[in-house]
């Protein structure tokens, strides 16, 4: 790699994982259309563009391996395009694996490598190329186009062919010039990248003579008026360019003629569907996460710095205040805007996740020899992202447990009167300021008693205490570590293991999950997520003189009570709440604090426990406040109960309390 593709590594990989990640999940689109006999055309025309851009930029890096394989792949898909055949499972298997292949290869690309392909995959690609083609040859479709004939008096290698496989002229022919002209689209978040590689494109049909702006000004990014213009000389006629440049993403229109003839403008191509790309007249950069927290992190110390004048400033004598006041309250209104700004940032579609769900459940489905269709309904809404990189192993993980364990094999679903393929829906939505997420499938559903027998056999639980619980509390003895219904023990699941870290997952972010099912129709999880975890409100509450934190999230009501007067239940108090009895228990004594004995009436706070509400006994309630958390380090992160710290205007440290974690311990 040279000095000069070095600089475009990391917009190279960026950009080659996100077509490579959109070829994945429209192979798994394209083999669902086929089953149900649906229109394949839009899809394949979306294959052949990633793969040929993924091909087009791999070759201007200089990574020869990847362009092959792209290649290769390209041709796979491009039978499929003209028609020449339709796809069939074991090619879709088998371009996925070249998908695989070409994502690792980026990432060793990105780490300075210069990655060349299984020679093994190749020479499957290859055969599949010739099987696939010798199956449309015997199986010609009438719909295809008929293909034009061969020149009469000239045998069929009388037609060279270019690097891209298009028409070239003899190399008798004597060169001319051509004059290109480019447009960027508005679109493009970087224009000059893209017209650096028309250049190295048009280079491949001979020398390119001039270019305005230089081939140094555009590796500076400088491309005024986002347009171009290259005079090449080449023996290949018009219309070979023009093919090759429409093959470009981003290019808005092409223009080729010859010097002193008229214009012959090209079509641009096809523009992505608005959920894609940014809207026209939008312009984007790619920044870096980490510099994203670094800048969160920032504001958060902001926002704590101007909680710290406000109280500083109420020592301020009289006559002074007011002005200081107002100057505090301007910046804590230029902070709150900056804040609103850096999470709006932040703030993430949730088809960064969903879209790899459709590849990860048929890959589950291929394995397990069961159908299965994956629909996804409101991955536009945005969620932190934060949030999004921590929970999206927990759903895939979810997924491949509902392929596994809840959709049946295509005989038993028919034998149950439903269709052969199972169908598992995906659904996102917005509740005030919570995101819900539902995975649910139309499988053989959940048996809580065999639940609760697996929790009793490995000691979690007593005969008692699993005969007491409700079938709604009993499936979610599925995330107690080693509880499993599974018959059998395979690598993809049956050993109980993963729904417990789910769940400590969602919890850890200051959410919920919670499971329904109805036996034969199918079982649905619910993950609860807040819309960011950076700054959250939290109730203060005071505790022997300490002053603890609430998420208001897991909160549901407080009351104002004497202990004594507290009915008793098993010896423990209990509190009347919305028709139900909530234990109560002294936070004081639940942090090692002690408990107070005295008469005077207490504050109960009603909360989410472990599976069920709890009441918190504490001295006084302080009110609300908005808390920007900070992660525990080493020990203090391995104490049950403590979730994040936060810090007070005065300057005093809060911890906040993980009251299932510590109700439980």
């Amino acid at each position: 790699m040279t000095l000069e593709t070095a600089k475009y590594l990391a917009l190279f990989v960026a950009e080659a994982k996100d077509r490579l990640a959109k070829l994945g999940s429209d192979l798994v689109k394209l083999e669902g259309a086929a089953r149900q006999k649906a229109e394949t055309a839009p899809i394949v025309d979306g294959l052949f563009r990633h793969a040929h851009s993924v091909k087009g930029m791999a070759a201007s890096m200089q990574q020869q391996g990847i362009a092959t394989l792209a290649h290769r792949a390209e041709d796979l898909v491009d039978l499929f395009r003209r028609r020449a055949a339709t796809p069939d499972p074991e090619s879709v298997d088998l371009l996925l694996a070249a998908v695989d292949a070409l994502t690792a290869m980026v990432g060793r690309a990105a780490a300075g490598e210069t990655p060349e392909p299984e020679l093994a995959l190749l020479e499957r690609l290859g055969s599949a190329l010739e099987r696939v083609r010798a199956a449309g040859e015997s199986q010609p479709d009438s719909a295809s186009p008929p293909r034009p004939p061969a020149a009469v008096g000239g045998p069929p290698a009388a037609q060279a062919r270019t690097p891209e496989g298009e028409e070239r002229k003899q190399p008798g022919e004597t060169p001319r010039r051509l004059a290109v002209a480019v447009e960027v689209a508005a679109s493009c978040p970087v224009p000059a990248v893209r017209a650096f590689l028309v250049v190295k494109k048009l280079g491949q049909f001979g020398p390119v003579r001039r270019a305005s702006p230089s081939v140094a000004d555009l590796k500076l990014g400088r491309l005024p008026g986002r347009t171009l213009e290259v005079v090449i000389e080449t023996a290949s006629p018009l219309a070979t360019l023009q093919r090759a440049l429409s093959q470009i993403s981003d290019l808005a229109k092409v223009t080729v003629e010859a010097e002193g003839a008229p214009s012959e403008e090209a079509a641009a191509p096809a523009p992505p569907p608005p959920s894609a790309e940014p809207p026209e007249g939008g312009r984007t950069v790619r920044v870096r996460v980490e510099l994203l927290d670094s800048f969160l992190d920032t504001v958060g110390e902001l926002i704590l710095a101007t909680a710290r004048l406000r109280e500083l400033g109420r020592t301020v004598p009289e006559p002074y205040r007011p002005s200081l006041e107002e100057g505090v309250d301007r910046l804590n209104t230029t902070v709150k805007d900056l804040h609103d700004q850096v999470m709006a940032v932040r703030m993430t579609p949730l088809a960064l996740v969903t879209e790899r769900l459709p590849r990860a459940a048929r890959d589950v489905a291929r394995r397990t020899g069961k159908q299965v269709e994956v629909e996804v309904q409101g991955a536009e809404i945005e969620i932190d992202r934060a949030i999004l990189d921590e929970v999206s192993d927990g759903l895939v993980h979810v997924l491949r447990n509902a392929v596994d364990h809840g959709i049946e094999p295509p005989h038993l679903r028919i034998l149950a009167g439903k269709p052969a393929t199972g169908r598992i829906t995906v659904t996102a939505r917005r509740e005030r300021d919570r995101v819900l997420l539902e995975i649910a499938d139309d499988g053989k559903g959940m048996e809580p008693d065999r639940l609760r027998f697996s929790a009793v056999a490995m000691g979690a639980l007593t005969e008692a205490a699993a005969a007491a619980l409700p079938d709604r509390e009993a499936l979610l003895l599925a995330c107690l570590p080693g509880v499993s219904t599974a018959k059998e023990v395979t690598e993809l699941s049956g050993r109980g293991v993963g729904m417990d870290a789910v769940k400590r997952t969602v919890e850890a972010l200051g959410g919920a999950l919670e499971v329904a099912s109805e036996r034969g129709q199918g079982t649905r999880w619910t993950l609860r997520l807040p819309l960011t975890v950076a700054v959250q409100p939290v109730l203060l509450v005071d505790v022997a003189s300490e002053v603890l934190g609430l998420p208001i999230a897991k909160v549901h009501g407080a009351a104002q009570v004497e202990m004594a007067r507290l009915d008793t239940s098993q010896g423990k108090p209990v509190l009347p709440y919305q028709g139900k009895l909530v234990p109560v228990r002294d936070l004081g004594s639940l942090l090692g604090f002690g408990s107070r004995k005295e008469r005077a009436p207490r504050s109960i706070v009603v909360a989410e426990g472990e599976g069920a509400l709890v009441g918190l006994a504490v001295d006084r309630l302080l009110g609300q406040h908005e808390a920007v958390l900070k992660p525990l380090l080493r020990p203090l992160n391995l104490v049950p109960g403590l979730s994040a710290v936060t810090v007070l205007g005065n300057g005093r440290p809060v911890f906040i309390l993980d009251v299932q974690r510590l109700v439980a311990a």
